[in-house]
């Protein structure tokens, strides 16, 4: 599972942040407990010295007075444990707990030793000091020793606080660094939609003006690529557009030979079929090709052309009444339903060309003796053009490739397969939609095409 860039980048942050707090939580610990030691190890000491310093001669003999002093040292609410002898010279017991262990190493005192009585841990400190009666030494060890709670207290409020302290922090931190990454992450995540939104003809450099530094690189290659593709298409419209212009002028001459020819009188029938089928042909190249260069002309039409007042109501009459020939040939009921305040922003001959394309293929599939309707009214901000009919229709499967160009689905009816591609390209160009439904009582066709009202 490959992880975002947001989870790795939080990844990398958090996983040195969590050893920083485990290597931190250790030496903290580490130095709880060194403090606890010196503490302890203080109060020991100072517990041995005050009871080394009331042993003393009488009548000859050293005797012991412990002083309460000397064990009030280690109060405290964890209710310790406190052990202590007095040995005079190397055997004599003066005082305390004879079964008390002597450190391990006598040389050096005062020692400090880690040892156990009655089976509990223990810590203990032997200190030695010198009593001279009339010339006579005696070395006098007194060796106090208490038991861990209080030790083990004093690390863990020296060590837990600050554990828990800096596990808040990394709390925090990975809280607060996703907040930030999104917030930082933005301009990347408007950079994709930017690129993601886009329609597949829209080949305008994108801005970088306002991105991070970082994403600037990546900006001016995609800018980059957008104008190598833009070149590309750019030129291939253009081809495009110069071949069917091009194509114009010969195939209309020889279309006017054909018919020449055809008001000829020939004896050969079968002369006659072929020069009818040369005809047919030569007629559909000239469609085909005048339907390539408004095809062309509607691609590369940018949106700052089409800023002129059109009345569509204006345009759909027009168009009927070049096609109503054509339908009452057919025994068609070529009609209109138009409303009032239907102007729009855009280009007259283009919308002409939309408007013709969608009543000639409504005219072209709806059987003899249907009925076509155009309608054009206005809803709200919007001009709402609609061409019903109720010939076969378009199956539903079929509806997301009719757009494609040169698409034709399974009719006999003769066409270029490019009428709806220009319809498609002209409502795009004006910044609206065109959707495709069937009709009432699930016959017949309804071409909707929505565009932006002229503003008032």
């Amino acid at each position: 599972m490959v992880l975002s860039l947001r989870a790795r980048l939080l990844w990398w942050l958090l996983l040195p942040l969590a050893a920083f707090v485990m290597a931190g939580g250790a030496i903290s610990y580490g130095a709880a407990c060194q403090t606890a030691d010196l503490v302890q190890d203080s109060a020991l000491l100072s517990s041995a010295r005050t009871i080394g310093e009331d042993v003393d001669w009488e009548g000859g003999a050293l005797t012991a007075n412990i002083p309460p002093a000397a064990l009030e040292i280690f109060e405290s609410p964890y209710q310790d444990q406190v052990f202590y002898k007095v040995i005079a010279g190397t055997a004599q017991l003066l005082g305390g707990n004879a079964d008390l262990a002597m450190p391990p190493n006598s040389d050096a005192l005062p020692a400090f030793y880690d040892t156990t009585l009655d089976g509990r841990p223990v810590r203990a400190v032997a200190y030695q000091r010198q009593l001279y009666d009339t010339g006579k030494v005696e070395p006098v060890t007194v060796v106090v020793a208490k038991t861990q709670a209080s030790h083990e207290a004093m690390i863990e409020q020296l060590w837990r606080p600050q554990l828990i302290r800096q596990c808040l922090m990394l709390a925090l931190v990975a809280t607060l660094v996703p907040l930030g990454l999104t917030i930082e992450l933005r301009p990347l995540v408007k950079l994709k939609e930017d690129v993601a939104d886009r329609e597949p003809m829209q080949l305008e450099p994108i801005r970088a003006d306002r991105l991070p530094f970082e994403l600037r690189p990546i900006v001016d290659a995609i800018n980059q690529c957008i104008a190598r593709l833009k070149l590309h298409t750019t030129t291939q419209r253009q081809f495009i557009a110069d071949a069917a212009h091009q194509l114009r002028t010969p195939l209309t001459l020889l279309d006017t030979q054909i018919q020449y020819a055809w008001g000829r009188d020939y004896c050969d029938p079968s002369l006659a079929e072929a020069l009818e089928a040369i005809r047919r042909s030569s007629r559909k190249m000239i469609e085909m090709t005048n339907q390539l260069l408004l095809l062309a002309q509607a691609e590369s039409a940018p949106p700052l052309r089409a800023q002129a007042e059109v009345n569509m109501a204006a345009v759909v009459s027009s168009v009927l009444e070049e096609l109503v020939v054509a339908a009452e040939q057919r025994g068609i009921d070529l009609g209109a339903e138009l409303g009032d305040d239907v102007q729009v922003l855009g280009n007259a001959n283009l919308l002409t060309a939309l408007v013709t394309n969608l009543v000639d293929n409504a005219v072209r599939y709806t059987q003899d003796c249907g009925r076509v309707t155009a309608i054009c009214r206005r809803e709200g901000d919007d001009v709402v053009l609609q061409v019903v009919d109720n010939g076969p229709g378009i199956p539903a499967e079929a509806r997301a490739h009719v757009f494609e160009r040169f698409y034709r689905g399974p009719t006999n009816i003769e066409g270029t397969g490019l009428g709806l591609s220009i319809v498609r390209e002209v409502t795009q160009l004006h910044g609206g939609t065109v959707t495709l439904n069937q009709g009432a009582g699930r016959i017949g066709l309804v071409v909707t095409v929505r565009m932006r009202a002229w503003p008032s």
